[in-house]
């Protein structure tokens, strides 16, 4: 029954995630969140994720695994208090394999519903945000193995790598909108292919599963008008 439940809010589920990891430093002390709270967060993404794709149980249990792995990466570093470069590098990817499958769930679903309903809405919300969370975990793998990938005094003012993961991630989302305020530049080819990559999925979601959604919507309601 629970789950059930909690399979039926799966999208709010999600979605709340996404924004408190993007939104939790306006609430919370900066160290507290970025050191402690952030890197649970993505751990509850990941539960989030979980959930989103149970009706798969293969890649549950796949999920479950990276799960398992990255709470013990975790575990690692919060007991040597620092964060270790390649623990990083390995949750960054486990991050990013769970978004890119998610990304693609989430989307399945809200394309293949018949009728535009509030999860459908959520999801594709919950969509364009994943977006932004896989565009930043493709640059930061890009920073952290490409010395000074990207510039731009964001990125020169500080070494922490915190707060340059902040700048990044602000960067990503950046990119994705394409807005591009120039505070950060992709500094070398793969980087600049990135963000190039970058935009253009940003876009392609834009006109293709968005305008998908509001079709059917705009086709489902003159019906229901009609009747």
């Amino acid at each position: 029954m629970m789950y059930k439940k909690l399979y039926k809010n799966r999208f709010e589920i999600f979605l709340i995630t996404q924004l408190t990891i993007l939104f939790g430093s306006l609430f919370f002390p900066f160290d507290f969140f970025e050191y402690k709270l952030l890197p649970i967060l993505y751990l509850v993404s990941i539960g989030a994720g979980i959930l989103m794709i149970s009706k798969n149980k293969k890649l549950t249990w796949f999920f479950i695994i990276l799960f398992g792995i990255a709470a013990t990466v975790f575990g690692f570093d919060m007991i040597a208090r620092k964060q270790n470069s390649e623990n990083l590098i390995i949750r960054l990817s486990i991050y990013f394999i769970f978004h890119v499958f998610v990304t693609w769930n989430i989307i399945k679903q809200v394309w293949k519903a018949k009728r535009v309903t509030k999860n459908v809405i959520i999801g594709l919300m919950s969509g364009y945000i994943s977006l932004g969370f896989l565009a930043f975990f493709l640059f930061m793998s890009i920073e952290l193995t490409n010395t000074e990938a990207f510039r731009g005094f964001l990125m020169e003012n500080s070494s922490d790598i915190n707060l340059r993961s902040d700048s990044l991630l602000y960067y990503a989302f950046i990119t994705l909108l394409t807005i591009g305020y120039g505070e950060i530049v992709p500094a070398i080819p793969i980087a600049q292919k990135a963000a190039i990559l970058v935009g253009l999925v940003g876009q392609f979601y834009m006109v293709i599963i968005t305008a998908v959604v509001i079709e059917k919507y705009i086709r489902h309601s003159s019906a229901d008008a009609e009747k």
